[in-house]
């Protein structure tokens, strides 16, 4: 019960809280209410804005919770590794334009070699804890900065360039074409204030803005205007023409795999970052 606590303060709500342990709202009220009678304190407070926060006795709890949490995670990983020969699922959190351009139509090979594999993979570019298990393997855009002391591995996978690309036809007028860019609060990220910029600079804005590189390409095949996108994502897409950047020097980002240290071993995980390595260096030759 006092693990579970942790992920009710994650969610904020007794509605979320539900969502995620797989019950009611009402479910997880009543044993919150059973643990505080318990411990004879409060744990949490509602706020004016219906959002659930932890008193002082609360935030001790949560700490308590979550290394309890972290070491059930681990005895979990140690287990599973006690067995060389396991396969199972494999938790993989990607943004969502890789997963369905790059990743799925390479799953094939995969699974036809990992037969007792399943590969479950999250559309989500937010970075999910791989400490707390809300995933086994992330791939990120950029260097890690979290390393959980020592409780995440990363290494690099691949590098990625960024190349401008306007809708099949387009490519004689491209120069005149408005810039598709990216919400405001990502222009911190390379790619999206470079797009900015040029967008700046010509004073062609498109109407539309998005936050994420599938909206980009999709756009841009629409012919809403310029995109810069990985050449990886871009080159095979139908109806994409790339075109000259002009004395514009488009970014070079870098994509990271990181795995659970417990996890590292073992063979599912090793199966799905023999595979990530194929098809990324797949992908880079054929540019």
């Amino acid at each position: 019960m006092i693990c579970a606590t942790s992920w009710r303060w994650r969610g904020h709500s007794f509605v979320a809280a539900g969502r995620t342990l797989g019950t009611n709202a009402t479910t997880v009220g009543r044993r919150l209410r059973v643990l505080e009678q318990r411990l004879g304190t409060a744990l949490f407070l509602r706020d004016a804005g219906g959002i659930m926060l932890p008193t002082p006795v609360g935030e001790i709890t949560l700490a308590r919770a979550e290394a309890i949490e972290a070491e059930v995670a681990a005895l979990s990983g140690a287990l599973d590794a006690a067995d060389p020969m396991a396969l199972g699922k494999v938790r993989l959190t990607v943004a969502p334009s890789f997963i369905n351009r790059l990743l799925i139509p390479a799953m094939p090979r995969l699974l036809a070699e990992h037969s007792g594999l399943q590969l479950e993979l999250i559309g989500d570019a937010r970075n999910f804890n791989l400490t707390r298990r809300e995933s086994d393997m992330a791939l990120r855009l950029a260097r890690p900065t979290d390393m959980a002391n020592g409780r995440v591995v990363t290494r690099r996978l691949a590098t990625l360039d960024y190349a401008v690309y306007v809708a099949a036809g387009q490519a004689k007028q491209a120069e005149g074409l408005p810039w598709i860019v990216y919400e405001e609060a990502m222009l911190h990220l390379p790619h999206a204030g470079w797009i900015a910029a040029q967008a700046e600079k010509s004073g062609r804005f498109s109407p539309l803005v998005v936050n994420d590189a599938e909206s980009l390409l999709q756009a841009a095949t629409a012919g809403l205007g310029r995109a810069l996108l990985p050449k990886i994502l871009a080159e095979k897409a139908d109806g994409l023409c790339r075109v000259d950047s002009g004395d514009r020097n488009p970014p070079v980002r870098e994509i990271w795999l990181l795995v659970h240290a417990e996890l590292r071993q073992l063979v599912r995980i090793r199966a799905v970052s023999d595979w990530l390595d194929t098809v990324f260096r797949r992908q880079h030759l054929e540019q």
